[in-house]
């Protein structure tokens, strides 16, 4: 089982210096990730997506309210969450293989046995062939591989996913997005995935979880019923694209109306709301 449940999580960052304000980025949000779902966040920019995945990651402590794991809190980081970053955040003095056995290491695993582990997850990610070679050597989409075996190495309950193919052209990105499906479906892994395209979201997830603008709460959470593989091009698709679309840029419209002063780049917002067209 990997059942995470979010009760009424809020998040202050207080204001390390005179004058400056707190900032509040989440306010009791609530939602449950069922096991072996594939759920992703989508909000406006800044609205604390990040600080979700971290909280559920136990890399940040919530304000009030409380994350469980199959009923029990998560206080601190553990092998159970395995985190994937935009950034890959791959050791570029050790190989592929090196990389995605590091996790079994730290652990004490024995050579022969983490070394097994990592073979099999680097043959999951279709990277055979490219055992020996460094991060320097390799493409955005299959340092993102190396990124998920690693994290797959550590055999987690939960995947967690903080916007991992943001970075990528759009041809490997859909790529990528074919190929997580294709591990998540041979894992049964709990997978959440934070992306800022609402295309992204409605083609990996069985729910997509909408947050407000900041301070961040659940908006809605939209089922997605299409059966995969999904077409872009269907008519389903595009309708269920364009009702996130729209609450979406409600937020956005809302954010501007409650803080004039939002750093949140609208105009950025805007044009990844047109691209997802």
């Amino acid at each position: 089982m990997a059942t995470i449940e979010l009760r009424r999580l809020s998040k202050v960052f207080k204001a390390g210096f005179r004058g400056e304000r707190d900032v509040h980025a989440l306010s009791s949000v609530s939602f449950t990730v069922r096991h072996g779902e594939l759920t992703c966040l989508v909000g406006p920019s800044g609205c604390g997506k990040t600080t979700i995945l971290r909280i559920i990651a136990g890399l940040e402590q919530p304000t009030s309210g409380v994350v469980l794991l199959d009923g029990k809190s998560i206080i601190a980081p553990s092998r159970d969450c395995g985190m994937v970053f935009q950034e890959f955040a791959l050791l570029p003095w050790r190989t592929v293989l090196e990389n995605i056995e590091l996790g079994p290491e730290i652990q004490g695993v024995a050579r022969e046995t983490r070394r097994k582990v990592a073979d099999h997850y680097l043959q999951l990610v279709g990277l055979r062939g490219f055992e020996n070679k460094y991060p320097r050597e390799l493409s955005g989409g299959m340092k993102q591989r190396v990124a998920i075996a690693r994290s797959l190495a550590n055999d987690p309950k939960v995947l967690l996913m903080d916007e991992p193919f943001g970075s990528l052209d759009a041809q490997t990105r859909n790529i990528m997005q074919e190929e997580l499906l294709d591990i998540w479906s041979k894992t049964g892994k709990t997978i959440v995935f934070v992306t800022h395209s609402v295309d992204e979201a409605v083609y990996l997830a069985d729910r997509v979880v909408l947050l407000t603008a900041r301070p961040a709460s659940v908006r809605e959470i939209f089922e997605v019923r299409l059966p995969r593989p999904r077409d872009r091009l269907h008519y389903e698709f595009m309708n269920m694209r364009a009702e996130i679309l729209t609450a979406l840029r409600e937020e956005v419209k809302q954010e501007k109306q409650v803080d004039p002063e939002s750093k949140v780049d609208e105009g950025a917002v805007q044009r990844r709301i047109e691209a997802d067209h």
